[in-house]
């Protein structure tokens, strides 16, 4: 067993494990600055979610509103960069913690100053879509992330959006999700989930990643169709998300993922799933 959670190998097949938004265990933080730092310097792959904002940059956030993650209020989008920088983020209960939201450029500014481990890749996961990418939006973006993109992978569920931003960003792999809320509700036989799979990868052609939720991946086995061989028959990767927490029924379920060949899987608790796949009870 890696001494970080980085990685499973099991049957001659390695799946990264996803620090979600910058975690490296459950108790943590969400996008606090030294577990990014640490994710990027021992290997690992590790997500952020990025979010507009009133100077056409982008905030390290999850939510379009201000209230529930950190100490303003408000939408993102109307809140200016300074303003933002100046709000602390929130630790799992609520409270504030000593760390501050920080803006794209910021973030690209200290990987710039603490190189990554070359096998690190930091997911960068647009939360909106292409109409909040006017022009000067995406060239905020490219002169952030141009000089750090051999490290990130750019990930969405508007592969129109993600390509636009990728088209003016040198070097940085795309990814694609196209997960949607409900999509349980609509896909019940084989050939819908067939179906849907063969969509999405037409879709997004140059993704590099397909994003699964990991429900969908283990439905879609139960049906008979295995969404995992069928992106790899296309020569693209699978990460499957987000395995919230560790207990006997998702262990079960990343046995199941593991069997299927997942490339990635998302967690909020990447030490607690390492500690588990080590003890054999995953």
């Amino acid at each position: 067993m890696h001494t970080d959670p980085i990685f499973v190998d099991r049957n001659g097949h390695r799946t990264l494990l996803k620090w979600h938004r910058a975690r490296r265990k459950a108790s943590d933080p969400e996008f606090t600055p030294t577990r990014i730092l640490e994710a990027m310097r021992v290997g690992a792959s590790v997500e952020v979610d990025l979010v507009v904002h009133a100077d056409r940059g982008f905030a390290i956030l999850h939510d379009l509103d201000l209230d529930h993650g950190t100490t303003g209020s408000g939408a993102v989008f109307e809140t200016t960069g300074e303003a933002l920088r100046q709000l602390f983020l929130r630790g799992n209960d609520g409270t504030p913690i000593a760390d501050r939201v920080m803006l794209l450029e910021d973030l690209c500014e200290l990987l710039k100053a603490s190189p990554a481990h070359p096998d690190a890749l930091l997911q960068l996961d647009y939360k909106e879509d292409l109409s909040r990418l006017a022009p000067a939006v995406v060239a905020n973006f490219a002169a952030a992330v141009t000089p750090v993109s051999h490290a990130m992978i750019l990930s969405g569920g508007d592969s129109a959006a993600v390509a636009r931003l990728a088209a003016a960003t040198s070097g940085l792999k795309t990814g694609y999700d196209p997960t949607y809320v409900g999509v349980l509700d609509d896909l019940k036989s084989q050939e819908d989930f067939s179906q849907f799979i063969s969509a999405a990868l037409k879709t997004a052609p140059d993704a590099a990643m397909i994003y699964l939720d990991y429900e969908l991946i283990l439905a879609a086995d139960a049906a008979g169709v295995d969404m995992v061989a069928a992106v790899h028959a296309d020569r693209r990767r699978v990460d499957a998300w987000t395995i919230r927490s560790v207990n006997p029924t998702t262990r079960r379920q990343v046995q199941r993922l593991l069997e299927l060949r997942v490339d990635q899987i998302t967690t909020d608790d990447p030490e607690g799933l390492n500690a588990a796949l080590a003890e054999g009870t995953a």
